[in-house]
């Protein structure tokens, strides 16, 4: 940690470390020494990092949230995004807490600024929260959770339950073999693949452009998906899936598209809806992909698949700064083989 300190006051003088061995020692909010950036190791005594978290994230709701998780440790990424804003590889390094910090903060920088939110409000009725795909996720997560709880879920939709019912029947996924009923749809289509239909069914369910939009979307999810491995895959599956929902909300904001591009705006939607940092900045800067910080992760899959799907060029000069160029031709063949399909 003194080599992490130092090379933290070395980046930016006015940086104050503080070290608390329990998040009881975590100086209250509102007093001198009260965090603005919370990082917490993968245990703490005898809790998990997590939960730890979790309790510092209601003393402190305004805070930077950071988890250090080891990076063979077997994880819900979404689950620990749901109380993180970013998830660090356990031991921490230190110019990716840097990273990190100013990558969170520039995204609440863009999304607090006074002429988004007024040009939001006067929107009127924003598109309501995927309630579904939220109440379907917790129970994904729970291990007690039954294909016919599953189901259950998914017939409240009448419309979901169809698309449901017409994928798992599709060649891709049938093997020659009649489904009718819904149960046996969620076994045969996976938990992953059920959580993002149901997604883009409830978000673009209305408008004459829905169809187009739902089913770009799920073409941008599935090769966001397929260039990151391990549990970041469905990280950009999710955030390219949302990649244009900000197309949902009416083009008469008053916002000059220049300035305020459709992908910031779909941005503040989902952070009002509460989704996790990674998927709301992927969804802000996949159309500006340097502006995040780091090495190629989420916003640089979206930004790729969302580029190819939608047949333009990625952005070479951000692909080269960070390694992925020679990558490309591959990624075209994999878009291409995908539009066949």
């Amino acid at each position: 940690m003194a080599d992490v300190g130092r090379e933290l006051r070395e980046h930016d003088p006015d940086w104050r470390l503080a070290h608390a061995p329990t998040a009881a020692g975590v100086a209250a909010a509102g007093t001198e020494g009260a965090p603005d950036v919370l990082v917490c190791a993968s245990r703490v005594g005898n809790s998990g990092g997590l939960a730890v978290l979790g309790e510092l994230r209601r003393q402190h709701p305004g805070a930077v949230r950071i988890l250090l998780l080891e990076s063979d440790a077997d994880h819900d990424l979404l689950e620990a995004l749901g109380t993180s804003h970013r998830i660090l590889n356990e031991p921490l390094d230190s110019l990716a807490l840097i990273d990190a910090i100013e990558s969170v903060v520039e995204l609440r920088e863009l999304l607090d600024d006074p002429a988004l939110k007024q040009a939001i409000d006067r929107v009127g009725t924003l598109p309501a929260a995927p309630r579904q795909y939220l109440a379907l996720t917790a129970l994904l997560r729970d291990p007690d959770s039954t294909a016919a709880k599953i189901a259950d879920v998914v017939a409240q939709d009448p419309t979901v339950a169809a698309r449901v019912l017409r994928l798992s029947n599709s060649a891709f996924y049938s093997g020659g073999r009649e489904i009718t009923d819904l149960r046996s749809a969620v076994t045969r289509l996976g938990h992953n693949t059920l959580r993002q239909l149901v997604l883009a069914s409830e978000v673009f369910s209305a408008g004459p452009e829905a169809d187009e939009l739902r089913d770009r979307a799920l073409r941008i999810s599935q090769l966001a998906g397929k260039l990151l491995a391990g549990p970041s895959a469905d990280l950009a599956a999710t955030a390219g899936l949302l990649a244009e929902v900000g197309l949902l909300l009416p083009r008469t904001t008053g916002l000059d598209p220049a300035t305020t591009p459709y992908s910031t705006t779909g941005a503040y939607l989902l952070g009002l809806w509460g989704l996790p940092g990674p998927i709301v900045e992927a969804v802000a800067f996949h159309d500006r992909p340097a502006r995040v910080r780091g090495s190629f992760w989420v916003a640089g899959a979206v930004h790729v698949a969302a580029a190819l799907v939608n047949g333009r060029e990625p952005d070479l000069a951000y692909l080269s700064s960070v390694g992925q160029l020679d990558r490309l031709p591959r990624w075209r063949a994999m878009a291409g083989a995908s539009e066949a399909e």
